[in-house]
């Protein structure tokens, strides 16, 4: 998945504001108890990423995004 993939995925499931909030203020267990931002940092795939949020927050995410 591009980078660019997932921050459209992830505004279309939590709007743009809150999308970015929770990307730098939510730790993941799946991530290892990292943030969004920082797995991105670390270089952790985007689609790893996408499906910790989806187990994360399974009412938020729309069933189209999974």
């Amino acid at each position: 998945m591009r980078l660019t993939d997932f921050w459209e995925r992830l505004e279309q499931s939590f709007g743009s504001a809150y999308a970015h909030s929770i990307a730098a203020d939510h730790a993941f267990t799946a991530l290892g108890g990292r943030t969004i931002d920082e797995a991105i940092a670390q270089g952790v795939d985007t689609a790893t990423i996408w499906r910790a949020v989806v187990s994360a927050y399974p009412d938020r995410v729309p069933s189209r995004l999974r």
